[in-house]
Order: structure tokens, then C-alpha cells, then sequence
């Protein structure tokens, strides 16, 4: 029989084994969306090493790990363009005090009711959009600005990069990056030791030293240059109504994001299940911690956390020893960072925005439930065209809107036997969205002959329907529609 040392020896190997893979993940992703969102490369290190140090060793969920995530970095850059990068810290910072006060008053499990459409959609919106700007990263230009934008300037690109050098080299190593990135998923289980983004950033690095490319790298300023801690002139900001704006949309995506994360994560192991309530706390305290820095905002990242589960982690141990080799890597290494060319980096996120797109699922739910593909391809659009909060606003609307109208079903039977009264029987939801209906049957029923019309199958009646019945019974010379014959269900 095992003993419950050697048990436990057991486990913290295998966490510390998977930490190390974590590890191997995290510095391409952290330092990719940091450029990406247009801020300094160590401040994803900075949102990572919080995201294990901090969130890691908070109750929760034990195995998802936190850090920059690619979802937000639409949405960060756009914030750090309108306010600037030393506003990003009071944005983090209220964020996360929202997300502490929503995990307080134990609404955490709130999230789980949005749309599984609008999230999706969201999610492929954010790929279309962080696609459309890193395509331009790709081959070093800067992208012209919003989705619609990047979308347009696609034909001058593809002249500027064939008539440069620079601009064609880079596009080959961000484009070699991809490959190498899909390539290394279809190899043998034993290759996947080494995570695709790792190998394949090392690789566009390696061949960008070797052959001294005349291409753009990471700019490093140091870790601790990099933290820009929020003044009191930044806080003066919180006055403007754009940047609330901003704040409830960190929060509300932030939150959802990690919250799905988790529900996903418990579904790949068979270990504790996340108490949502305190997982959004541990968000919350992690991106507090990060807008005290001056950081990106945190969520918890499936990427990150499928390769903790994958890996064999058993304990929040794993999450935070990576955290440890972050700080470490940043502390020890940071030059490092400014031998990888940002073309690599783009190209990792290229392909985690296709990753996000539902390519394979689109078609099975368009056949099975086609109002849920509706929903999703709008939100998308919508988020494609707007940003990111309209864009989510639009969707749930919708979602609202499709939902209220699949639930308000009507049947309308009527019994006329040629003589005398005609019958006439509403069942199930009368409301505003079935009037046009209900009153179109009635409307064809004989003007000249008394009709009785039965509500009693009714379960819900909105005061759109009641007014408008109340009145064609008064037109028609029928029966009056008294109240106390409607059942209304609670």
C-alpha cells in the first residue's frame, strides 16, 4: 500500500514537472499580448507572475492558471490609445475591486447565465479583430486601428509587403511560426513535452540571430522600469464617462472569460470543482495587485490551464511554482526578451485568434439550432465593426430577444360549427412579440356573429395583449374579456 508521504512526494513532483511546462507556455503568451496591447513586454511578465503568486495560492479553482490573455488585448490596446498607458493601472485597479465586491456579494454564479452563443461569439470576435491588427504586426507595420480598419487596409499591406525586404523576411518568420505551431500538435505525444509556442518562438529567434534579419524585436526596458504604479492625475480620470465605460467592460469580459475558463478546466479532471464565488475574488485580488503595478489585466486562460491539467497537476502548487519561474526568467534574463523578433509573436497570436474562431462547430449548431448560430455570427460582427462591450451588448440583446420569442409560444384554436358563437381558445404565452398573430387570427373570425374567446389556457398575458384584446372585443361586439377568467402563471 502507498503511504500518504509517498503519495504526496508523488504529487509535488509531478506539480513541480508541470509548472516548468506552464512556465514554457506562459512567456510567449505573456510577452505576445503584452506587445500586442501596445504596452511594455515585461508587464505581461509582470500579470503572469501575479497571476501565480498572487491568484495561484487564493481558493477557487486549483488548477486554472491566470495571467495576460489574448481576449483582452483588443480591448487594452484600444484603452491604452484613448488614455494612455499610465491609465491602465486605475482601469486594473477598479476592475479588480469590482470583481472583488461581485465575488463578495456572491455573484459569481451569475456569469454562467450568459448566452453560450454570445460567449462564443465574443470569442470569435475577439479572434477576427486580434487577427485583422496582427496580421500588420506580422510583417512590422502598424495596424491602421479598428477591425473595420485593418480589414480595409488588407490590399495596400499585401503591396507594402511585396515591395519590401524587411517586410517580406519578417512575414517568413511569423508565417514559419504558425507552421511550426500546428505542425508540433500532430507530432507523437512525446514531442508535446516541449509546448509548440515555446519551440517555435525559439526557432524564429534562433533563425533571426543566425542570419542577423533586418527585422523589428521586442523592445526591453527592464522589470522594474516597467512598472508604472498609478497617480493621482491618472485617478482624476475615473470622471469621464468613456473610461467607466471601459472599466465595466475589463470587468464584466475579465469575469467571464475566467469563470467559463473554469467550467471548462473542471470538465478535463476529476479533482475539486471551482466554488465561482471565490474564484472571481482571486481574480479580483490578482488584478488589483496588477493595476497597483501598472499591469495588464488578468483572467484565468485555458491555454495555460489545459497544459497545468494536461501536464498531470494535482495541486495549486504547479500554478504557483510558475509564477516563481516567471519572476525568475524576468529578473535574471530580461534581455533575453530582445532577441525575439515581434513578427514570432504575432504570428502566436495569429494562431490563438484562429483558435478562438469556432470554424468546426459553426455548421453542426447552424443545423440544430440555427437562432443560437444567428447569435453568434452577429456577435462577432457586431464586435468586428463596433468593440468589444457594444459589440458583447448587442449579443445578449439578441439572445434576449431570440429567447423571449422561442418562449413566447401562442396556439390559437377556434371552433366554429357554421351557427351560432364561435369558440375560440389562446394557449401558452401571449405576449407583445405574438400579437401581430393573435390579432390577425381574430381578425378573420365573423364580424356578425357573437365569439367567445377563452383565456384560461393561458399562462402568461403581458399588458400589450390584454389592452389590445379588451379593445377588439369591444369592436366586435363580443363578449367582454374579463379578468378574473385569465390565469396567470407566477
Amino acid at each position: 500500500m502507498t503511504s500518504p508521504f509517498s503519495s504526496l512526494r508523488s504529487a509535488l513532483r509531478t506539480d513541480f514537472t508541470s509548472s516548468l511546462v506552464v512556465f514554457l507556455v506562459a512567456v510567449p503568451l505573456c510577452v505576445g499580448v503584452a506587445v500586442a496591447s501596445g504596452v511594455p513586454a515585461e508587464l505581461g511578465l509582470i500579470t503572469g507572475i501575479v497571476g501565480g503568486l498572487v491568484t495561484g495560492l487564493l481558493p477557487g479553482s486549483s488548477l486554472q492558471v491566470s495571467g495576460p490573455a489574448a481576449g483582452l488585448t483588443v480591448l487594452v490596446l484600444t484603452a491604452v490609445q484613448e488614455y494612455g498607458v499610465s491609465a491602465l493601472g486605475v482601469i486594473v485597479l477598479a476592475s479588480g475591486l469590482l470583481q472583488l465586491a461581485l465575488g463578495a456579494l456572491r455573484l459569481g454564479r451569475l456569469f454562467r447565465a450568459i448566452s453560450l452563443s454570445v460567449v462564443h461569439g465574443m470569442l470569435a470576435g475577439i479572434g477576427l479583430v486580434l487577427i485583422g491588427g496582427q496580421v500588420y504586426a506580422l510583417a512590422s507595420f502598424k495596424a491602421p486601428g479598428s477591425g473595420t480598419a485593418n480589414i480595409a487596409g488588407l490590399p495596400d499591406l499585401i503591396a507594402d509587403v511585396l515591395g519590401s525586404g524587411p517586410a517580406l523576411a519578417a512575414v517568413a518568420i511569423g508565417a514559419g511560426t504558425v507552421a511550426v505551431m500546428v505542425v508540433w500538435k500532430k507530432l507523437p505525444g512525446k514531442a508535446q513535452l516541449l509546448p509548440g509556442p515555446l519551440v517555435a518562438v525559439g526557432a524564429a529567434t534562433l533563425l533571426t540571430a543566425l542570419f542577423d534579419l533586418p527585422i523589428a524585436r521586442v523592445e526591453v526596458s527592464g522589470l522594474m522600469e516597467a512598472i508604472q504604479p498609478p497617480e493621482g492625475s491618472d485617478f482624476g480620470k475615473l470622471a469621464e464617462v468613456g473610461l467607466l465605460t471601459t472599466i465595466v467592460a475589463f470587468t464584466l469580459i475579465a469575469s467571464a472569460e475566467s469563470l467559463f475558463s473554469a467550467a471548462a478546466v473542471d470538465r478535463l479532471h476529476g479533482g475539486p470543482k471551482t466554488d465561482y464565488d471565490k474564484e472571481l475574488m482571486a481574480q479580483g485580488a490578482g488584478n488589483t495587485v496588477c493595476g497597483l503595478l501598472g499591469a495588464l489585466p488578468m483572467t484565468a486562460v485555458i491555454v495555460r490551464s489545459a497544459a497545468n491539467v494536461q501536464a498531470g497537476a494535482c495541486t495549486k502548487v504547479s500554478r504557483v511554482l510558475h509564477g516563481v519561474w516567471l519572476l525568475l526568467f524576468a529578473a535574471l534574463m530580461p534581455g533575453a526578451l530582445g532577441l525575439i523578433p515581434t513578427a514570432a509573436l504575432a504570428g502566436v497570436l495569429i494562431h490563438a485568434g484562429f483558435k478562438l474562431l469556432p470554424l468546426k462547430e459553426l455548421g453542426p449548431l447552424w443545423r440544430e439550432h440555427r437562432g443560437e448560430a444567428v447569435v453568434l455570427v452577429i456577435t462577432a460582427g457586431a464586435i468586428l465593426v463596433t468593440n468589444m462591450f457594444e459589440g458583447v451588448l448587442i449579443g445578449l440583446l439578441l439572445a434576449v430577444v431570440k429567447t423571449a420569442w422561442e418562449t413566447s409560444h401562442v396556439q390559437i384554436d377556434v371552433d366554429d360549427e357554421g351557427e351560432g358563437a364561435v369558440w375560440v381558445s389562446v394557449r401558452g404565452h401571449a405576449t407583445f412579440l405574438r400579437l401581430p398573430r393573435i390579432l390577425d387570427a381574430l381578425e378573420q373570425l365573423p364580424s356578425d356573429r357573437p365569439i367567445e374567446l377563452n383565456l384560461a389556457g393561458v399562462r402568461h398575458l403581458d399588458h400589450a395583449c390584454m389592452s389590445a384584446l379588451q379593445h377588439w372585443a369591444e369592436q366586435h361586439n363580443a363578449h367582454t374579456v374579463q379578468p378574473e377568467r385569465i390565469r396567470v402563471s407566477a
